[in-house]
């Protein structure tokens, strides 16, 4: 396999673009050389197949949407309660909107999990991982509600980003007076997560 850091980097990325555009079945290494720029067979030098791809394609994702941290910090230094736990879904929603082709191919992995059982092995570890994280890091920085608050909160936002990025029309409007995606953001939080 080729080993240059900066040019594998890109192809992954460009898989990640192909993914989100073309869903699963359209991610072929003649399809990201494209993307990326790069002469026909370029991919094919730099992973072992399709699952290696994929795989790592899933690690990039992790990197590119993950929170800065300097905004964690940053919120990290508000008083612990329901509005820190608002601002830290804020977050989340804007990272969804800014990298709308990242959490697309994210879906996409997901449906494509779902047709590869060696996929799906990966990927729920990988996800799995993020939810307990999550319910790790609201535990430590004293947040309120416990593991249940957080699994909740995570599934209704899980659902709220699908919408907003795929089908944004179907919640405007569904609640009179709420703004879509941050007056949902706030009522989500608020249903969910103790006051104190």
């Amino acid at each position: 396999m080729a080993g240059n850091p900066e040019r594998r980097a890109a192809l992954v990325d460009a898989g990640v673009e192909v993914l989100a555009r073309e869903g699963a079945r359209g991610l072929t290494f003649r399809a990201v050389d494209a993307e990326a720029g790069v002469p026909v067979g370029t991919a094919s030098n730099y992973f072992t197949g399709r699952d290696d791809l994929l795989r790592q394609i899933d690690a990039r994702l992790h990197v590119r949407l993950a929170p800065d941290p300097d905004v964690l910090a940053g919120l990290l230094t508000r008083p612990k309660d329901r509005s820190l736990v608002t601002a830290f879904m804020h977050d989340l929603m804007a990272r969804a909107t800014r990298d709308r082709t990242g959490y697309l191919a994210l879906l996409e992995m997901r449906l494509e999990a779902t047709r590869r059982p060696e996929l799906r092995a990966s990927f729920t570890k990988s996800v799995r991982g993020d939810l307990e994280y999550g319910m790790e890091f609201h535990r430590d920085a004293g947040l309120p509600g416990g593991d249940e608050t957080v699994t909740v909160l995570y599934l209704a936002m899980l659902g709220l980003i699908l919408e907003h990025l795929t089908l944004p029309g179907v919640l405007d409007g569904v609640l009179p007076g709420v703004g879509v995606p941050e007056g949902l953001v706030e009522r989500i939080v608020a249903t969910v997560v103790p006051e104190g």
